[in-house]
């Protein structure tokens, strides 16, 4: 593990060296773990677990009093730092020791007023310091998977899918409430060995499943309706995502007709994924073909996204933003046909682009 951070971090400082840094905080959660293998959890958007700051020789951790002890374990090659009085306050010292004129920072985890503070807290101690918006400099190292992670990400989908296939076997019912039928997956994940879920689970009966993001309430399943399952575990810190959409007695017509549509289109998407294809191309094979077949404007958001650190990452699969697909992309294709007042059908496989195509990493089929 450290040697691949070590390797990571080379790949950081040449990139920083180009755009002129001098030092690099890093304060996105996913990030900082990725970089040095602090797994300590920002539990609100404005409290953080703590900061990296990195400059072409040196690497420190700036944490609290909460994890200065496991800092020091889980990030051995950084000097860690440890503040009492918030990291604003002990910014000073740090940008000092490390000789700082130029500070690059993550735009989208900074705050207008956390950025503010920064500023006064510096220009009151008459350090003059030019601090300079970055944005997916991580993030962009971290799209293309290492074999070490893809099989991080494959014990997560097993965990997901093992959960999955004993709830279903013994289990689910017509009379379960929606909220009843999430918990017993997410038990069954953490009863198999997931460190924890990756979002909390999606199950979406009858009409309800027509929102592709539902929160499971008290609503009863019903034979012949569709219950749309999202759901993913997380091992050392990586997430499987997957969805499934079944109905208990017989299917309906309706049912049918939009099932077949949605596995049909994933597999024609699937297909078509290798190495140098557009993202976006990918998306508009699947979007054509259920418009084709009839359901226009019921497929309302984007084919998929990257997993892994985060559950939503890089590459996205929609037709807004464009990506050159490459070897070691890890994501998700996950077309989907909802109808208000009927229901919805969602699919979702997890794919890692390989030479010669995509490599399907789930075992649990859409078809079975």
């Amino acid at each position: 593990m450290i040697k691949t951070i070590k390797n990571r971090l080379n790949i950081l400082r040449k990139i920083l060296s180009k755009k002129k840094f001098d030092t690099f905080m890093i304060l996105v959660e996913e990030n900082r773990r990725y970089l040095s293998g602090f797994t300590g959890e920002d539990t609100a958007f404005d409290e953080s677990a703590g900061a990296l700051f990195i400059t072409g020789s040196k690497l420190i951790l700036a944490t609290d009093s909460r994890y200065e002890l496991q800092a020091g374990q889980e990030a051995p090659d950084y000097e860690i730092v440890c503040y009492k009085n918030g990291l604003v306050n002990e910014l000073p010292n740090i940008l000092k020791s490390l000789k700082t004129k130029k500070l690059g920072f993550e735009s989208k985890r900074l705050s207008y007023m956390q950025y503010n503070k920064i500023i006064s807290r510096l220009l009151s101690e008459g350090l003059e310091i030019k601090l300079v918006e970055a944005e997916d400099i991580v993030e962009n190292l971290r799209v293309t998977k290492e074999d070490n992670e893809i099989k991080d990400i494959k014990k997560a989908l097993f965990i997901a899918e093992s959960a999955f296939k004993n709830f279903i076997a013994n289990n689910i019912m017509s009379g379960m409430t929606e909220k009843v039928a999430a918990w017993e997956i997410e038990k069954g994940m953490r009863e198999t060995g997931a460190d924890s879920i990756s979002f909390p689970v999606i199950v979406a009966s009858g009409p309800n499943s027509a929102m592709p993001h539902a929160i499971p309430g008290d609503r009863r399943i019903k034979k012949g309706e569709p219950i749309l399952f999202d759901w993913g575990a997380r091992i050392n810190g990586y997430c499987s995502d997957i969805s499934r959409t079944v109905v208990t007695g017989k299917p309906d017509k309706t049912f049918t007709k939009v099932y077949e549509t949605v596995l049909n289109a994933q597999r024609m998407a699937i297909d078509a994924i290798r190495p140098g294809i557009s993202s976006k191309a990918v998306d508009k094979i699947a979007r054509n073909y259920i418009e084709k077949m009839g359901f226009k404007d019921k497929f309302n958001h984007g084919l998929g996204h990257g997993t892994g650190l985060a559950i939503h990452e890089y590459p996205g699969l929609n037709p807004v933003k464009d990506t050159m697909l490459d070897k070691g992309m890890v994501f998700t294709i996950e077309p989907g046909i909802y109808i208000p007042g009927w229901g919805g059908v969602r699919l979702e496989n997890m794919v890692v682009v390989r030479e010669n195509g995509a490599e399907v990493l789930n075992s649990l089929d859409c078809a079975s």
